[in-house]
């Protein structure tokens, strides 16, 4: 059986880069969130009042974030031996439920206040634009990240980006309010907001389970994989073969190969490795090798 992988470096230097801008996101959004929840009071908006409550579930979201990364960094143990990773993911998941739940809540007083238009005042305009510019300010910190690899990085700016669509949907409102008096514009520019931050919520909460439930990235092909392998020199066949993450940029594999026996099988197993990580990205596999009449894994169900 062979064994490799080399994925320490790199993810201890995303890890950091990733940790302080979570940690500077946080606070702006924290503090920034209280002037917002105030401002929604005095003034009466929902849509004010619905961005501060988005914008409390983005302190959270980005609090669970900052505590998944300090946490992923703890060392592998005897008893955790793919180390703490993995709670990256749970965090993701818990963003993406969360954003479902606050959308559900949006709707639902969006609809009481569709049914009793209440007096808004459209100097909720003011808080909307600086509330605009401070989302701005974290989405862009966060885009620096790892957004694109990252799921839990991807899940906070998700959250952002939510909010800041709730700012832009707060200041049309105020507009209408302003100019025409239209109060009933501040609960319909809440229910696009709520309508935009639920499916970004699916996308995060089914993202974070496909990994959870050991579903295989989905840049990478199975049968590519199998194709590759069987046509190195001195493989006959291969089967069990598995393609999994522990998070998001951490993509594992297994798999046995049934080599003919006067294989050089150091050698194959060198150059499976190589062709993997450079064909595939994936630094992390673990292959069997067996005889032509090896009986290992035959009757296996999982086996492919």
């Amino acid at each position: 059986m062979g064994h490799h992988h080399d994925h320490g470096h790199g993810h201890s230097h995303h890890h950091t880069s990733n940790t302080r801008v979570l940690f500077w996101s946080f606070i702006i959004i924290f503090f920034f969130m209280i002037i917002e929840a105030i401002g929604g009071i005095l003034t009466n908006s929902l849509a004010l009042l619905s961005d501060a409550g988005h914008m409390l579930s983005d302190a959270a979201a980005l609090g669970l974030s900052l505590l998944a990364f300090k946490i992923g960094r703890k060392k592998a143990t005897l008893d955790k031996t793919y180390g703490y990773r993995r709670f990256e993911i749970i965090a993701a998941f818990i963003n993406g439920v969360t954003l479902i739940l606050i959308s559900l809540y949006i709707f639902y007083e969006a609809f009481h206040r569709f049914m009793e238009p209440p007096n808004v005042s459209a100097s909720m305009m003011i808080i909307a634009v600086i509330g605009l510019v401070v989302n701005i300010v974290v989405a862009w910190m966060l885009m620096r990240g790892d957004s694109k690899e990252n799921l839990n990085i991807r899940s906070a700016l998700l959250h952002v980006m939510g909010d800041l669509l709730g700012s832009v949907g707060a200041i049309i409102a105020g507009i209408f309010i302003f100019f025409f008096g239209w109060n009933i514009a501040d609960p319909i520019a809440s229910v696009v907001v709520a309508l935009l931050i639920i499916i970004s919520g699916i996308r995060i909460t089914k993202d974070a389970l496909h990994i959870l439930m050991e579903g295989k990235p989905e840049n990478i092909n199975v049968d590519t994989i199998k194709e590759t392998l069987k046509n190195l020199d001195g493989v006959e066949n291969v089967h069990d073969l598995h393609v999994w993450s522990i998070t998001s940029e951490f993509p594992t594999m297994s798999c046995h190969l049934v080599v003919k026996d006067s294989v050089n099988r150091d050698r194959l197993l060198q150059t499976a490795n190589h062709e993997i990580k450079n064909n595939f990205s994936i630094s992390h596999c673990t292959i069997q090798m067996e005889g032509l009449n090896s009986k290992v894994h035959k009757n296996c169900d999982l086996c492919n």
